[in-house]
């Protein structure tokens, strides 16, 4: 199995599971919410009943028992000063509020009270009156905690995934850095052999215009490989960029990769302008195109069209490479640079990786798929930064 699509399956198992989280944290705190809204509605109705025993008894009562049932009957009412609430007749005018500042709007929290429940008659001998009451803070509070505990979840997660993606990320170049370096290192003294045999042959074929040719190829591919052991020695360096032309560059890696392709491949490169400028490492930028190139002849069955089109608009120069090969599926679109993507049977899955990094880190430019569709073909664009004037 791919290791994106394996990826792609525990982002959906760890998304279910922070789902099934959720709403096993809402439906128990819905649960104890319930039961704790059930005990302040039985504080709030025994309030009424106390209220409404105070009301009947007589103000000039000297009994020592009343006194007691009258301060048992207040205690009643202190019992529920973590709840807001307001007495109102049946006319719907305050008589009194209960944990409420003085500034507060009476209509506009009777209002919300009236949202929350229903009202609590108060039995009394003259008047028909009602409460209305607000949950406590605490019921409110313990409502939201789902919410503030999926948030400090997602917060925590997202955090320690930047964490090990940050040390992923540095772990991944160290062991690009070593990949790159020693691989220059190793290709160095084969490359310097084969030079001097090429000297060889050129000493022994002055008569032979054919072997001539296939010399000068031989030397144009050593030196390919010389710019392949500078890139890699540049892997982990920060690059020179250097103000140049960059048509020449896209027509000389066309016309490299021309010589090299089966001849029912056409190449088709018409530059718009004489010259466009920019800040690019030639070397490197070299090797995005070639990978660009060499994925879109891969792309086809030895036969189809690659095209390059360079444009420009006021902030960047844009390369777009073409090809009517085989396409992108829409799925894969979003990993063509992840390393190890491939559609090759064979392939590694570094070219683009490396082509990304080279355009993203070392150019400040983007690399993407402008259009990608299955037996039509694809186009990469890369975006570099244009030089100001």
């Amino acid at each position: 199995m791919n290791i994106y699509k394996r990826k792609s399956q525990w982002k959906i198992y760890l998304a279910i599971a922070g789902i099934a989280i959720l709403v096993i944290s809402l439906a128990y705190t819905t649960y104890i919410a319930g039961k704790i809204a059930e005990q302040e509605r039985q504080r709030m109705e025994l309030w009424a009943k106390s209220i409404s025993l105070l009301s009947n008894i007589p103000l000039n009562n000297s009994d020592p028992f009343i006194d007691d049932v009258t301060d048992f009957l207040a205690d009643i009412g202190k019992s529920t000063n973590d709840i807001a609430s307001i007495i109102t007749d049946e006319n719907g005018d305050f008589l009194d509020f209960n944990n409420l500042d003085t500034s507060a709007n009476l209509e506009y929290e009777l209002a919300r009270m009236r949202q929350n429940g229903d009202s609590i008659p108060i039995k009394n001998q003259y008047l028909s009156l009602f409460a209305h009451y607000n949950e406590s803070n605490l019921l409110v509070m313990l409502r939201y905690f789902p919410y503030f505990q999926l948030a400090l979840i997602i917060l925590f997660i997202g955090i320690s995934y930047w964490l090990f993606s940050w040390a992923r990320r540095s772990e991944q170049n160290q062991v690009w850095v070593g990949l790159a370096k020693e691989t220059a290192h190793q290709l160095g003294t084969p490359i310097t052999a084969i030079v001097a045999w090429i000297e060889m042959l050129k000493m022994m074929t002055d008569d032979n215009e054919e072997l001539k040719d296939i010399t000068e190829e031989l030397g144009k591919d050593v030196k390919r490989l010389e710019q392949i052991t500078e890139r890699f020695s540049k892997i982990g360096a920060v690059p020179e960029l250097k103000e140049q032309n960059i048509l020449e560059v896209v027509k000389k890696n066309m016309d490299y990769m021309k010589r090299r392709a089966p001849r029912r491949v056409v190449f088709e490169y018409q530059p718009v302008e004489p010259q466009m400028m920019a800040n690019f490492n030639a070397p490197l930028f070299d090797w995005v195109l070639e990978n660009l190139l060499r994925n879109a002849l891969d792309a086809m069955s030895r036969e189809g069209k690659i095209s390059a089109k360079v444009t420009g608009t006021k902030d960047f120069v844009i390369i777009d490479i073409s090809d009517s090969g085989k396409g992108i599926p829409a799925g894969k679109l979003k990993t063509v640079f992840k390393p190890g993507f491939s559609t090759k049977k064979r392939g590694w899955g570094l070219g683009l990786s490396l082509t990304e990094r080279i355009i993203k880190n070392y150019h400040n430019g983007r690399i993407f798929v402008k259009e990608s569709e299955i037996g039509k073909g694809t186009t990469f664009r890369i975006q570099l930064p244009r030089l100001k004037k």
